[in-house]
């Protein structure tokens, strides 16, 4: 967990925005995604988001959706996806990287299984989209004994009193949902999260990252004015298959820089 908070402390010292990059690991199959991965981060991704495929992503658009189906027809596991992020690690010391995905494929795992070893190859967190905070005392405390963060999500109608009860112990940085739907790039983005943002700093001291529709450098610029960092996805996931995949991480560096 160290290495997000000196992510956020010295985009900070930089006058700069933390670029929180989403890929979907084993898309196609993983040895192109592990190429893709380590374009975005050369390129100027800040923290990693590794994506595990899921037959059902409730949260997801068509870009990643699609991406999922393509890694699971390639037979990609859990398994394989930490093992890729432990030869991530090993070229990449101080990148933060953390896996991104619904409970099923870590419960089938096994929470500890699942904890330990992501420990071990030099994970920082996980982020679950499906495990509500309310139902997350079996898997929370592994994560926490492993020295893993679980990152929350606070979502558009998250009312203030429970967002307050989900930030309490929270780690590493809070995930704010820009908009209310599924992931997914849209032409505009709502300014109605700038409010949330002041209101959900008066609850805690951690870094906050909006994510959900962000598309291009311009967006980026705008969304993260008020935020320490931003979550791109879908476009990053498209940009791959168009193999633009650096230029986009280009575009959104240099804005939020």
């Amino acid at each position: 967990m160290q290495r997000l908070a000196e992510c956020f402390a010295e985009r900070r010292r930089q006058g700069g925005k933390v670029l929180v990059g989403f890929l979907s690991a084993g898309d196609p199959d993983l040895a192109q995604s592990e190429q893709d991965i380590r374009t975005a981060l050369d390129a100027g991704v800040d923290i990693l988001e590794l994506g595990v495929p899921f037959s059902d992503p409730t949260a997801d658009g068509p870009a990643i959706q699609e991406a999922g189906q393509r890694a699971l027809a390639a037979g990609v596991s859990v398994t394989d996806i930490i093992a890729m992020a432990g030869r991530l690690r090993a070229d990449y010391p101080k990148q933060p990287m953390i896996l991104f995905g619904y409970a099923n494929p870590f419960f089938s795992k096994g929470y500890e299984a699942t904890a330990r070893e992501a420990r071990a190859a030099g994970l920082d967190g996980m982020l679950v989209v499906d495990l509500p905070h309310e139902e997350a005392g079996e898997f929370e405390p592994v994560l926490r004994n492993a020295g893993l963060a679980m990152i929350p999500l606070i979502a558009p109608t998250t009312p203030l009193d429970r967002a307050s009860r989900i930030l309490r112990d929270a780690q590493g940085f809070v995930y704010i949902i820009s908009v209310t739907g599924v992931t997914g790039m849209r032409a505009d983005l709502p300014d109605s999260f700038r409010d949330r943002i002041g209101a959900l700093r008066r609850l805690t001291d951690l870094p906050m990252v909006i994510g959900f529709g962000v598309t291009n450098g311009e967006q980026a610029r705008r969304v993260a004015a008020d935020a320490d960092g931003i979550v791109v996805g879908s476009a990053l996931v498209r940009a791959a298959r168009e193999q633009r995949l650096a230029d986009m991480v280009r575009e959104l560096r240099e804005s939020l820089d």
